[in-house]
């Protein structure tokens, strides 16, 4: 067998790599996100439905100085068509799209071909295409932008040390999304504990599973019933579920320790984390979890992972984040 070639790899395009991944991952999931709050809203509740969605992004001194108290329009307005916000949606494709640009004798031309189609859409997004009634189909075009990239990315990348960076790029903030899902229903349930268990709650939990194309995978895996404790078990803790938070905390971890044995490159500190983390997950159950507050457990880990990737950073990008916007903590 051939070894693997060891060329180094130059340090902004690591950079590169690792947050173009990361800017896509945040598409996807953002679209994901304005999808299943849309069918959150219920009667009284769209307000409060569209501030979740602020809240769980930390957006909501800039967006209150920009729009002032959250509403659905506004908030719709706030992350799929304000190119000024840096968390919006056409935001995040535009610093995709650069980071692909410094990428582009690593990347393919098909990859490039396409984000620049993505890029040249979203910026030409209208108003009524963001609609409410269009929400849901353009929630879904935006996905499948994402998909075709991440699908032509997994057939024509080279698999060399840029790889493991991109991987790690995905794994981490797929993992800290899915904590940003299961927080959308924490602020969901604040106002109106007597709803637990209701129809209405029910329904929320089965929207979050599809928001994270997880519901055929949760059938498979619990086929007699969803309950709130299975589903946050599923998203948190699940082995084998692609999105769960514990299974992108080991994938980052294997993709990191490839870089270590495959090509030698020093990554004690954000291991060390990645590892701390991944024993915070695999040593509490589900019922440990919302016991001691479920909210705060998704903080903990968001940290971790925002801890994780200034670690990376620190480890192997020279002049950090050039092209990156810092990942938004979660006080």
């Amino acid at each position: 067998m051939n070894a693997m070639p060891k060329q180094p790899l130059l340090a902004r395009y690591a950079e590169s790599l690792f947050w173009m991944a990361r800017y896509l991952e945040r598409i996807e999931n953002m679209a994901r996100v304005i999808d299943v709050t849309q069918t959150f809203e219920t009667s009284g509740r769209a307000a409060q439905a569209w501030e979740s969605v602020v809240r769980i992004n930390a957006d909501e001194e800039a967006f209150r100085v920009r729009y002032g108290e959250p509403s659905p329009e506004a908030v719709r307005r706030f992350y799929l068509l304000d190119r000024d916000n840096p968390t919006s949606i056409p935001a995040a494709v535009a610093a995709a799209r650069q980071n692909a640009r410094t990428l582009r004798p690593l990347i393919s031309t098909e990859m490039w071909q396409q984000l620049n189609v993505f890029h040249a859409w979203m910026t030409a997004l209208t108003e009524e295409e963001a609609a409410a009634d269009q929400l849901s189909r353009l929630c879904a075009r935006i996905k499948e932008a994402v998909q075709l990239n991440t699908g032509i990315t997994e057939g024509t990348f080279f698999r060399d040390q840029g790889w493991f960076f991109l991987q790690l790029g995905r794994q981490i903030e797929r993992a800290d999304q899915t904590t940003r899902l299961l927080d959308i229903k924490y602020h969901l349930l604040l106002p109106s504990l007597a709803d637990i268990g209701s129809a209405l709650d029910l329904s929320q939990w089965h929207a979050l599973l599809r928001a994270a194309a997880g519901y055929h995978a949760f059938r498979r895996a619990h086929p007699r019933g969803l309950t709130p404790h299975s589903v946050a078990d599923f998203l948190l803790l699940n082995g084998a579920f692609p999105r769960s938070t514990l299974l992108c905390v080991r994938l980052a971890e294997w993709n990191l320790d490839q870089l270590r044995h495959r090509y030698g490159l020093r990554v004690r500190a954000p291991a060390e984390r990645l590892e701390e983390l991944r024993a915070g997950l695999e040593e509490r159950t589900i019922d440990q979890i919302i016991n001691g507050g479920l909210h705060e457990f998704l903080d903990w880990v968001q940290r971790m992972l925002i801890a994780v990737a200034g670690e990376i950073g620190t480890a192997f990008f020279r002049d950090w984040r050039p092209l990156a916007v810092e990942a938004q903590s979660q006080a």
